[in-house]
């Protein structure tokens, strides 16, 4: 039976020449789990919000559609508040009580229930997503894993048939990331939940997804398994998704190999250890020699919030490199971001050195608040006034950067307008203007498709050989393995651990990336798709082997 039926939609925002929607047709069958994905700005985020009548943007809309046969425009308030749920990207935005019980009966009060159904699915909930241990807390103390995992409790209390979520893992720590997803696949499999999930984070959701969506400039271009999206991308290897595939598919595709492509972690181990030898199991690794001038250091650094709150920082003694690029890792809520801002001088630390050296510039992990212009140009504007650039001058860097990064096409939208992904771009441009010494960067991946991070990382390595400094707080694990010449742990307010990105990665089992889950044990030093694919080329296919 067909839940959703999508016809001809096509969608042009207010003053833009271009529609953000070209002809969009598909239809959604009960129960199934389908995921979206595409290139920042493609068009993902607007048909998802189109889906949901109260979040549908303003502008021009042709086509239709039908949620069980009924046009969405004449669907009941209640009916289309309570059966079509959405889940936002940051949590933060979706919350609006003060008390996680109050939240998860927030929609239910809304739709007028009688006070004994409210308390029993506030019940069923709180103990379905395991919440009772912080159900009388309030909101702003949970972590940002916490945060979602209520917004999904709380609109599951009201009993929808359709969940919509954009993005929301984005700003999750590795392990809330898995487990969220994990939520939602028994949300699909046990309760027949239809999903739609928009998702740049497709190593893990790709298994569970039953179809694909592709999306690319505001057009539907591949529509079918998952398992067939890797044989898609292979005939376009410089497409800027095609990293985003997951590892298993991706080593399959560098190593040449025909036929269905693995998807899982367990099927590119499978695939590798059925296919390939492991003689010569070890890649050698090149030391690492970091330059000697520090740029920025910390000594015993103490931290709290309150003189009768808890340490959020606690004894942290860190020190960075010129032309170095440290990441630091760790869950939601461990003190991180504060991190930061002791380092950025917006926070003051009560015991303990903080010592930099250059100009600094803080790209925080919510971009929307560096902008102040009524366009991305207005703000970029800013930032060289700032600086002093002559207008000759200004217009000149301007144009490099909107070119470098791509988003040209963006400088006469309001910041507010872009997606995710857009706005880290737009403000990554503006901090780029400045010439700091020392980049601070708070989830700088947050929302970006993979040929974005290409380009990010592309800027950062360019700004890192001329001396330039990086701190980088992520939670994306491939992003640090690739990029950083140093990784930290951070756990409780304590900087636990340092080392080199293959030395961090090989010994995590959940901090790591998934080309080194695919090898582990049967290759050594392996954090890469590249790497795994290397030493499979070195050692050869087994005698008599052929992957089926």
């Amino acid at each position: 039976m067909e839940v959703l039926q999508i016809k001809d939609l096509s969608f042009r925002y207010p003053g833009e020449e271009k529609r953000a929607l070209e002809e969009i047709s598909f239809s959604v069958r009960d129960g199934e789990f389908l995921v979206i994905c595409g290139e920042s700005g493609c068009g993902k985020s607007t048909l998802l919000r189109l889906l949901k009548r109260e979040l549908s943007p303003f502008g021009e809309v042709s086509g239709e559609i039908l949620y069980h046969d009924t046009p969405l425009s004449e669907l009941c308030e209640r009916t289309a508040a309570a059966e079509i749920g959405f889940v936002l990207q940051n949590p933060e935005s979706q919350i609006v009580t003060d008390t996680v019980w109050h939240e998860l009966a927030f929609g239910l009060e809304s739709l007028g229930l009688d006070t004994q159904s409210i308390r029993r699915r506030v019940a069923e909930m709180a103990s379905y997503f395991g919440i009772e241990e912080w159900f009388y807390r309030k909101t702003a103390e949970l972590s940002g894993g916490q945060k979602q995992l209520l917004n999904l409790a709380s609109i599951m209390a009201m009993q929808p048939e359709i969940l919509l979520l954009d993005e929301p893992t984005a700003q999750l720590d590795p392990i809330a990331a898995t487990n969220f997803i994990g939520t939602l696949q028994k949300l699909n499999r046990d309760l027949g939940i239809t999903i739609l999930l928009v998702e740049h984070r497709l190593e893990e959701v790709f298994a569970i997804a039953d179809r694909v969506f592709f999306m690319e400039q505001g057009r539907l271009t591949f529509d079918d398994c998952p398992k067939r999206i890797g044989a898609y991308l292979k005939q376009h290897p410089s497409h800027p998704m095609y990293e985003a595939l997951p590892s298993a598919t991706r080593i399959f595709n560098l190593l040449g190999e025909e036929g269905e492509c693995p998807i899982t972690v367990r099927e590119g181990r499978d695939f590798i250890t059925r296919n390939y030898r492991n003689e010569e199991d070890t890649l050698e690794l090149s030391p690492y020699i970091h330059r000697e001038e520090k740029k920025a250091e910390l000594k015993e650094v103490w931290f709290r919030y309150g003189k009768s709150l808890p340490d959020v920082v606690k004894g942290v003694s860190l020190c960075v490199y010129e032309g170095e690029h440290f990441c630091i890792l760790g869950g939601n809520g461990a003190g991180k971001t504060t991190l930061l801002g002791i380092l950025a001088g917006i926070l003051k630390a009560y015991r303990g050195k903080v010592w930099t050296n250059g100009k600094m510039a803080l790209l925080p992990q919510n971009p929307a608040t560096l902008f102040l212009g009524k366009t991305v140009r207005e703000d970029l504007q800013e930032a060289c006034e700032l600086m002093e650039y002559t207008s000759a001058e200004a217009e000149r860097r301007i144009a490099e950067i909107l070119e470098r990064l791509g988003i040209g096409h963006l400088q006469k939208m309001h910041p507010y307008d872009l997606s995710g992904g857009e706005q880290q771009k737009a403000a990554l441009a503006k901090m780029m203007l400045l010439k700091p010494e020392i980049l601070l960067l708070d989830e700088p991946t947050k929302g970006m498709d993979a040929g974005a991070k290409q380009t990010l990382s592309q800027i950062l390595n360019e700004w890192k050989e001329k001396g330039g400094t990086i701190l980088t707080v992520t939670h994306d694990v491939e992003f640090a393995a690739r990029e950083a010449d140093r990784c930290g742990m951070f756990f409780a307010g304590e900087l636990v651990s340092t080392d080199t990105p293959t030395k961090f990665f090989t010994k995590n089992h959940f901090y790591t990336t998934a080309a080194n889950r695919i090898s582990r044990g049967y290759y050594k030093n392996t954090i890469r798709c590249e790497e795994v694919a290397k030493l499979c080329r070195q050692n050869g296919r087994k005698a008599g082997e052929k992957d089926a």
